[in-house]
């Protein structure tokens, strides 16, 4: 368990550290945020703020990770380092789309065609790779059903599992991107999930089926190093969470949310909880789905359900505070972790 705590403590310091040297190597460059001008007015303010922040968690979760293993003398794990190529990959795509926006002065990077094209092949190349590398017990990073708790029902087959792991990667990598609106909201939100995979991959270990067969043990590949990959990414979290709270003096940018939602996916496809990250991140669910159904009724009507979408923004035209949204979202993400977690224990439950 020290893994996870060289994991976390190490990315901590490294982001905590250096976020300030990346906002004033940021601020010397003039790499700063475009605003869209349809946006709430109070956000022009933050015109110039520097972004691409995302770079400075995800190389400390990278340096945290491999701390930890230094300090264990292990290799990694399959399962953690297809987690941390989808995380890197993805966010690789967001620095493309940040520096064009940058670059070109605007608040549109990468074309919507082109940024889906980089997130479908990264997920790809995770989704063909997680059916592979059995262990010594023949089990690999993920199978190919799907899961909830663990996973349930008959194989669906490699052609349709991989097309609903694409799915999960583009999901969520967006419904992170679409969260990030306020400061500290989207860090906040994904910070619970970690956290939550956190305790997850170490009550998954403890009772792991290859080292104590029970009704209700786990087959799953690496929950150990899964725990700490999780660890390492929500310590570089908070350490940028600290200059990223309100009023932010540098944003994650498309850099760090799709990285972040990329994180998510992977974990959940590797613990075999796929279905229960709907719950997990239910507040990021939430955001997009007011998007889905703010454009759905447009079209189909010509009117509006939200003031603006995402929901964020409509709370802040209806006149709350910046901060007020993000603390009360904060909360709502969560409860949702909460109830993510209940259910995951609630199987352990004894049956009176």
């Amino acid at each position: 368990m020290r893994e996870i705590l060289v994991a976390a403590t190490v990315s901590l310091l490294i982001s905590m550290l250096g976020t300030p040297l990346a906002i004033r190597l940021f601020s010397r460059r003039g790499y700063g945020q475009s605003i869209r001008e349809e946006g709430p007015s109070g956000h022009h303010d933050k015109r110039g703020t520097p972004t691409m922040g995302g770079t400075v968690f995800v190389i400390a979760s990278l340096i945290g990770f491999a701390c930890a293993h230094l300090y264990s003398f292990t290799p990694p794990t399959a399962s953690a380092v297809l987690v941390l190529f989808l995380m890197t990959g993805l966010g690789a795509v967001g620095f493309l789309d940040d520096f064009i926006k940058i670059y070109k002065q605007r608040s549109l990077g990468l074309r919507s065609g082109a940024k889906a094209l980089g997130q479908l092949i990264v997920g790809a190349v995770f989704a063909v790779l997680v059916t592979r590398f059995p262990n010594a017990y023949q089990i690999t990073p993920a199978e190919t059903r799907l899961s909830f708790l663990r996973d349930f029902g008959p194989s669906i087959g490699i052609v349709v599992f991989t097309v609903w792991v694409l799915v999960m990667i583009v999901g969520f990598s967006n419904a992170v991107n679409l969260t990030d609106g306020l400061d500290g909201l989207a860090s906040g939100a994904t910070g619970v999930v970690l956290a939550s995979y956190v305790l997850i991959g170490n009550w998954q270990l403890r009772n792991s089926c290859t080292t104590q067969l029970s009704p209700n043990c786990y087959w799953v590949r690496d929950p150990l190093d899964l725990a700490v990959v999780a660890a390492a990414v929500l310590g570089g979290l908070v350490g940028f969470l600290w200059w990223n709270a309100p009023p932010a003096k540098i944003f994650m940018g498309d850099t760090g949310s799709l990285a972040l939602g990329g994180v998510l996916a992977g974990l959940a496809i590797t613990t075999r909880t796929q279905l229960l990250l709907i719950i997990l991140a239910g507040m990021c669910v939430l955001i997009t789905m007011s998007v889905i159904i703010q454009v759905g009724f447009f079209k189909m009507t010509g009117k509006r359900v939200f003031r603006m979408a995402p929901l964020q923004h409509h709370f802040e035209l209806a006149g709350w505070a910046e901060t007020t949204i993000v603390v009360r979202f904060w909360l709502i993400a969560a409860l949702c972790a909460a109830t993510g977690l209940g259910l995951f224990y609630v199987e352990w439950t004894p049956i009176l």
